[in-house]
């Protein structure tokens, strides 16, 4: 099983910055990719980025330029690093880790952390 936990929404004026932070627990020792996506109301959940094991990235082209996402091996933490940000970024943004398991991919994700941006 792997936990994880989101930090780090808010509120925030268009043109601002956030970050967010995915911590991981549990067994994590596989793990496949590391991802971050939103769901905005009346919509279906998203991707925005994914890091793959191997150091490899993959953005939604609305969040290419303005968002990053990075890994700090040692605190077993994700970040999504969102700047400029838009009026149509607010969601719940969520963590997803796929991890190898005994007979494929397991996906786990967080509870979500809301972020809302204001014009």
């Amino acid at each position: 099983q792997v936990q994880l936990v989101e930090s780090g929404g808010g509120t925030v004026q268009a043109g601002g910055s956030l970050r967010l932070t995915c911590a991981a627990s549990g067994d994590i020792a596989r793990i496949n990719s590391m991802g971050w996506y939103r769901q905005a109301p009346g919509k279906l959940r998203e991707l925005v980025a994914v890091l793959g094991s191997g150091g490899n990235t993959n953005y939604a082209d609305s969040v290419k330029g303005r968002f990053s996402i990075s890994r700090d091996y040692a605190k077993n933490t994700v970040y999504l690093h969102l700047n400029n940000l838009k009026p149509e970024d607010t969601a719940v943004y969520y963590c997803n880790y796929q991890v190898h398991g005994n007979y494929g991919l397991n996906d786990y994700w967080g509870r979500g952390t809301q972020v809302t941006v204001s014009s």
